[in-house]
């Protein structure tokens, strides 16, 4: 069947020059990939290095087609769409100095000796790639979490070949980023099916189910996730499976904050959850408010901000699909009030919706439909007149993938921070949580149904480590053994030697 893609702005649909994926022909490059897998695991770190900054540079070669592909199928606007190349090519380049600095090998060594237990034996430690690394991309992000996105980019600097099946929300923009990573792999002298792209529908479930995939790394929502999740457990040797889902990610404004900032919260709020439409995993979604004038200062500025909007151009037909049945649903709540957005959207364009609650009701039977994340613009404002109120209502919401506090002054909210940590993967204060920067420090992932596995990231210097497992060699001769567990640390890579940490070859 051959694949076609749709202008998002115009609705116009136009059939592209290559077809979906078979079952078999997954079944084929699946194999083909692992073929690579041992030598491409072999090569130096060196070489690994360059490979990844090669393909930023090739990708940087056809920014100008990227883009206007990109723009064309999700009407993001050029501006947006340019920065998020721009940071797509510097996330390659990262991981290029996460390899070279070699520390996500967490090399151990503990020399053959006595010990309370009795003797030793020598024992050395580091991790290895896993195999060949199934990789989905998203809709909302054509480029720094789709084909070139951050788990292709981190899955090839553990080592690891990738099958890349495409969002059909961008078909065109992934076939041709795909080209650009292929292109450097080729001038690289990488092996041959290194990286590898797949379309379709039937092509997503081969991949998950194929026996030569050793992991699998999906942005999605969370009925695709679950659905695929447990096909990745049901498999013969079931594989790990690494899912960033759906956060509806709560916002609270202490008393005092509202009383210092109503009118500039409100507009930061309207702006951060409309960025890009509305659809970021990370779009703040329930705003937590006291209720008293303060918080009644908050709640205008943000209607009044939302309300000087105009639609927006949804990502798919799916996504504006189901943004109306999720907000039709939250409509009908009876505890809930609609406070923006009280018209019928057209074609692929919504426009923002605001809905508000009473703690209590939040937290009662009945209004589980306002604790999820409805992707789009949207958000529900949760009204507390206590800070036991406001406890009850956290608890209530889902775990999410971000937790954000706006306290005020000198505010001692400690308990709120804590409380995130509980139930988040990123804590901010005083913040918005729609910026993910690629950087060492960066929590990208939380308890479900955020994400799958809620001791990973899919974002930063740790995305790594989910294509990795470890590896133990005992009384293994120095000549036998990797590189980077040698006596003499040719790498010169940080380690820990008998219990010590040596940061460099010594």
């Amino acid at each position: 069947m051959a694949v076609t893609t749709t202008n998002p702005a115009t609705g116009a649909t136009r059939v592209l020059d290559f077809e979906e994926t078979t079952s078999s022909q997954v079944q084929e490059i699946c194999e083909q990939a692992m073929d690579a897998a041992e030598d491409f695991a072999a090569r130096p770190l060196m070489w690994r290095a360059e490979l990844l900054r090669a393909m930023a540079s090739e990708l940087e070669l056809d920014a100008e087609q990227l883009v206007a592909l990109a723009d064309e199928e999700t009407a993001l606007g050029r501006p947006r769409l340019e920065g998020e190349l721009r940071r797509t090519c510097f996330q390659f380049r990262f991981f290029a100095d996460v390899v070279t600095d070699g520390a996500f090998l967490a090399a151990s060594i503990d020399h053959a000796g006595d010990s309370p237990m009795g003797p030793l034996p020598d024992l050395r430690r580091m991790k290895v790639p896993m195999g060949v690394v199934g990789v989905f991309g998203s809709s909302n992000f054509p480029f720094a979490f789709s084909v070139p996105g951050g788990d292709t980019a981190s899955a090839l600097a553990a080592g690891c070949p990738v099958v890349i099946k495409a969002h059909p929300a961008h078909p065109a923009t992934s076939a041709a980023t795909f080209r650009a990573l292929e292109r450097a792999a080729l001038k690289s002298g990488a092996p041959q099916a290194t990286v590898n792209l797949v379309h379709g529908f039937d092509a997503g479930i081969a991949l998950v189910e194929s026996s030569h995939v050793s992991a699998v790394g999906f942005t999605g929502s969370v009925p695709a996730g679950r659905s695929l999740w447990q096909r990745a457990n049901a498999r013969a040797t079931p594989i790990p499976f690494y899912g960033e889902l759906g956060a509806a990610n709560p916002l609270v404004v202490t008393v005092r904050a509202a009383r210092e900032r109503a009118e500039e919260i409100g507009k930061g709020f309207a702006g951060s959850m409309t960025l890009g439409a509305g659809q970021f995993c990370t779009k703040p979604g329930l705003l937590f408010v006291p209720t008293d004038a303060a918080g009644d200062g908050v709640i205008t500025a943000l209607v009044e901000s939302l309300e000087a909007l105009g639609t927006f151009v949804m990502l798919s037909d799916s996504v504006a699909h189901n943004f109306q049945v999720g907000t039709a649903s939250m409509r009908s709540v009876d505890t809930a009030r609609a406070l923006v957005g009280d018209v019928t959207d057209e074609q692929l364009r919504a426009s923002a919706r605001l809905f508000e609650i009473d703690a209590d009701d939040f937290a009662a039977p009945g209004a589980e439909v306002l604790r999820e994340e409805c992707f789009g613009p949207v958000a529900v404002v949760i009204r507390y007149s206590s800070y036991e109120q406001l406890r009850r209502a956290l608890m209530a919401s889902e775990r999410s993938l971000t937790f954000s506090v706006f306290n005020g002054g000198d505010d001692d909210e400690s308990w709120l921070v804590n409380l995130g940590v509980q139930r988040a993967g990123r804590v901010i204060v005083n913040g918005f949580p729609t910026g993910v920067g690629v950087s060492w420090s960066m929590q990208h992932g939380g308890p479900w149904p955020s994400t799958t596995s809620s001791n990973a990231t899919s974002v930063g210097a740790a995305s790594i480590e989910r294509w990795l497992r470890p590896v133990a060699f005992q009384s293994v001769s120095n000549t036998d053994l990797p590189l980077a567990l040698r006596e003499e640390n040719p790498l010169g890579i940080p380690r820990r030697v008998d219990g010590v940490e040596v940061l460099r070859r010594r």
